[in-house]
């Protein structure tokens, strides 16, 4: 994840960035939803069978917080499907751990609302373009508006709120037009995810965008970004799952603030780039844990091990995750910035060429870029 505007706003302002002094998690607690949507990496739908019980998630907590877990982000398929959701975050608040919820938006009502604010420190709610293009997305006629409406519910009550978007073929032409449902709503943030390679990501590779496409995004991504900061917008721009995205920010940078490259180097290599295996992790329905929900490989099952054991275990991924800079073959390997992206996603690779530790396919940057040369 990279928060491009808390980036910004601490470089230009000489501030300290934001930290995760620990690890987010990224917790899958059901794999049932009402929607059917085409990126989906757990391949999620409505005839699944919740497994993993509430007192095993009681009792997975503890060790969580002994290894080091200061965040989770509750996620599924659909987290609200699930009837003990807010009394596991209650537990989650007890032992000190930051609640986010990750959301289609479909079953948050003027009801509800309220209590989910009380409950998660943020709630994410998915769109993925103008209405038409979104319900095709998600596979569900209806789905746009429930969206929308889940939004306004929060805001009513003056929960945290922001939209999640995934940049795909099948909804980029929606692309510009989230930035102004963002600016419309006045959400507090607007995450835009790039497509990784794992479950329906996988399955349906052709839906992803070409490099030229990408980087005219992430140039206009960057753009908005510091409109926003300029005129003192409060809608924060993160994007996810392109390390990359930090390059074309220090290139805007030696254009047009020169004096602020330097620290903003520092600023990135504190940050660090993909952090998965090491910062992030993921968590299933069925006790299985990842270095992130769309890695191709399994390092353990907190049901089994223990969380503690696995998180904290000796294993040879993790330790290679866990690498500064990771030791990353083609591309990677010469790239000046590999102490700032990391690599990339390991996923996307190992789809693509059965490598875990070759480069990310998905990466946009000419080869000057990566050596440091911008036109």
């Amino acid at each position: 994840m990279f928060r491009l505007s808390n980036i910004i706003k601490s470089t230009l302002e000489n501030k300290p960035t934001r930290q995760l002094h620990g690890s987010i998690m990224i917790w899958n607690f059901t794999n049932r939803c009402n929607l059917v949507c085409h990126h989906c990496y757990s391949k999620a739908d409505a005839n699944a069978t919740d497994t993993l019980s509430f007192a095993q998630i009681c009792d997975t907590i503890p060790a969580m917080v002994k290894s080091g877990v200061k965040f989770v982000i509750f996620s599924g398929g659909e987290p609200l499907i699930r009837a003990d959701i807010f009394d596991i975050a209650k537990q989650m608040k007890k032992h000190g751990i930051m609640t986010y919820l990750s959301t289609n938006g479909m079953y948050i009502n003027s009801k509800n609302a309220l209590q989910i604010k009380e409950t998660f420190d943020y709630i994410g709610i998915s769109i993925d373009g103008i209405e038409q293009i979104h319900d095709h997305f998600r596979g569900q006629k209806g789905s746009y508006q429930k969206a929308i409406e889940g939004i306004k519910h929060i805001q009513n009550v003056h929960g945290n709120a922001g939209i999640r978007f995934t940049l795909t073929k099948e909804t980029q032409d929606s692309f510009y037009d989230m930035f102004e449902l963002a600016e419309k709503l006045k959400v507090d943030k607007l995450y835009i995810s790039h497509l990784v390679y794992s479950g329906r990501g996988l399955e349906n590779l052709k839906i992803d965008i070409d490099k030229k496409e990408r980087r005219k995004y992430v140039q206009f991504i960057i753009d908005k970004a510091f409109e926003y900061y300029n005129r003192g917008d409060g809608i924060d721009l993160v994007t996810g799952n392109m390390e990359m995205d930090a390059v074309m920010l220090i290139k805007y940078f030696k254009t047009h603030h020169p004096k602020f490259v330097s620290p903003l180097l520092n600023n990135l290599k504190k940050w660090g780039g993909n952090s998965a295996g090491e910062r992030l992790g993921n968590m299933d329905w069925d006790g299985n844990i990842k270095p992130d929900p769309f890695f191709p490989k399994i390092i353990g099952n907190y049901l089994k091990d223990g969380f503690e054991n696995v998180w904290l275990g000796d294993d040879d991924i993790l330790k290679n995750l866990r690498q500064r800079p990771r030791n990353i073959g083609g591309i990677c390997a010469s790239c000046s910035y590999i102490d700032i992206c990391n690599g990339g996603s390991r996923s996307r690779a190992y789809a693509i060429s059965g490598d875990l530790y070759g480069e990310d396919p998905s990466c946009y940057l000419s080869a000057d870029e990566r050596k440091g040369i911008f036109s």
